[in-house]
């Protein structure tokens, strides 16, 4: 007979924690290999998500026991537990470990260690899958507040100094040529528009963000007598998941923050493209503070407009991480997929940098010298009133492509002579535009004053113009738009 062998020990299980407890199945007969702990390790970034994490952990644990499904003794020892994880992590005293891989677990192991087994009740009824689409979506709702916040700051900061120069004339530029007078402050009110629709945009983002995806579970609901409105109610939700697959599968929303973070920095890269233009010293339109500008390690005289160079490049950091998160997306069946993980860092990172560049920003703009000389001379280059000009001829009763014709002849002489057409006389007028029939003998007197630039300007006094007037009542429905958090 042979004799009996021992029997094999039993496998270890896949995955521990420090103290012991799993973390997951013991499904595994091997334990996870450390470099693949490394590689799929979350907690390292999520762990930013804890408040919102413990905050929905709260909420499920309340409805639990509403539900009869932990005893009102486990809420206790839950709510006590998490009491305490709040104040380590508050004090950055909370062991956050790798080797439990994302902040959920490490929360839960911490909340086990200290509730016993009241916290291993705590998973009852939901999954991470569903866990972690509501974490993100409570830490998205918290940022884009903060970013609704910043950005109305700095529309405020931007029509102060539109206020301070409603008057203040400059050229209008069309292909980065000189088209027509308008003043700085209207200038600026088309990015208080720009940033109006970004508002807009934030907002509705946030309406779709605000929707509960707690009690999908992994992918299919829970048999458990779950109150996902209750829950939904308690942590402000405006309505739940309607469908469990959805819930846990789809990133849309942060999607769609990204973009509208994409669109805002592409407005502010515009204006700081505008900005370094305006202090190069051929131009010298403004000057910005000392403290938003940095110098050279050789030429001494030099002062860069760092900020905004910045803040066009980090368009580009923003832009690529909405086209990260697409191709995430792109090719996912449902439900839940482990290529989810790589959705958190574009989106914290795209939340970071607007609120850094909203915060430097509103600082920037304030900073602002406006050099009005500079401004009106510039009008005095490429004949900025000559469109006013055609508009006097049609008024006159010359048809428009024959005012235009007569213009272009007078704006031709004045080159020759090395003059803006401003500077011409009525009789210089006339001598120009001879050759359209019906011109010259339409200038009167009158012609002087439509080729002048505060002329110009108050022509335009409907709203939406560039005249003083419209300026600052599109001012005044902007700071009431603002003051109604519209």
């Amino acid at each position: 007979m042979t004799a009996n062998k021992p029997s094999s020990p039993p496998p270890p299980p896949a995955s521990t924690s420090a103290d012991g407890a799993k973390t997951w199945s013991g499904r595994f007969s091997e334990p996870v290999a450390e470099l693949v702990k490394r590689y799929t390790a979350s907690v390292s970034f999520d762990q930013r998500m804890a408040a919102q994490d413990i905050r929905g952990s709260l909420a499920h644990a309340r409805m639990l026991a509403r539900q009869g499904i932990i005893s009102r003794a486990d809420l206790a020892a839950i709510e006590c537990g998490m009491a305490q994880i709040k104040d380590e992590i508050a004090h950055g005293e909370f062991n956050w470990n790798p080797d439990d891989e994302d902040v959920h677990l490490n929360i839960e192991r911490r909340l086990t260690a200290l509730a016993g087994d009241a916290g291993k009740r705590l998973h009852t009824g939901r999954s991470r899958n569903d866990q972690v689409a509501t974490d993100i979506r409570l830490w998205l709702r918290d940022a884009i507040d903060r970013i609704l916040a910043l950005l109305a700051a700095f529309q405020r900061q931007l029509l102060d100094i539109a206020d301070e120069h409603a008057a203040t004339p400059m050229p209008g530029f069309t292909h980065l040529q000189v088209a027509q007078p308008v003043t700085f402050g209207h200038h600026l009110l088309a990015y208080y528009e720009m940033t109006r629709r970004d508002a807009e945009r934030f907002a509705d983002c946030r309406r779709r963000t605000n929707r509960l995806p707690l009690g999908a579970a992994a992918l299919a609901g829970t048999s458990y007598p779950i109150d996902r409105a209750g829950v939904a109610a308690e942590l402000g939700f405006e309505d739940i998941c309607r469908n469990s697959l959805d819930a846990v599968s789809d990133r849309d929303f942060a999607i769609e923050f990204c973009a509208a973070g994409a669109l805002l920095m592409t407005h502010l890269s515009r204006l700081s493209e505008e900005i370094i233009l305006w202090m190069n010293p051929r131009i010298a339109f403004i000057d910005l503070g000392d403290s938003f500008c940095t110098g050279s390690s050789i030429m001494p005289q030099k002062k860069n407009p760092d900020v905004p160079e910045l803040v066009r490049g980090k368009t580009g950091r923003v832009n690529g991480h909405l086209m990260a998160l697409l191709t995430l997306m792109k090719g996912q069946p449902l439900a839940y997929n482990k290529d989810n993980q790589e959705d958190k860092e574009p989106l914290f990172d795209t939340a970071d940098t607007l609120i850094d560049t909203l915060r430097v920003y509103t600082d920037m703009i304030a900073s602002i010298q406006v050099k009005a000389g500079n401004m009106r001379a510039a009008l005095a280059q490429g004949h900025a009133t000559a469109t006013d000009l055609a508009d006097y001829l049609v008024r006159k009763g010359l048809p428009f492509r024959d005012a235009h014709e007569a213009v272009a002849l007078a704006v031709r002489a004045a080159e020759a002579r090395g003059v803006d057409i401003s500077c011409f006389g009525l009789r210089e007028l006339r001598d120009a535009m001879n050759p359209v029939p019906g011109a010259a003998e339409r200038l009167d007197g009158d012609v002087l004053e439509a080729l002048g630039i505060e002329g110009s300007l108050a022509a335009r006094a409907h709203p939406g113009g560039t005249a003083p007037a419209a300026v600052r009542a599109a001012i005044a429905r902007a700071r009431a738009d603002l003051d109604q958090g519209m």
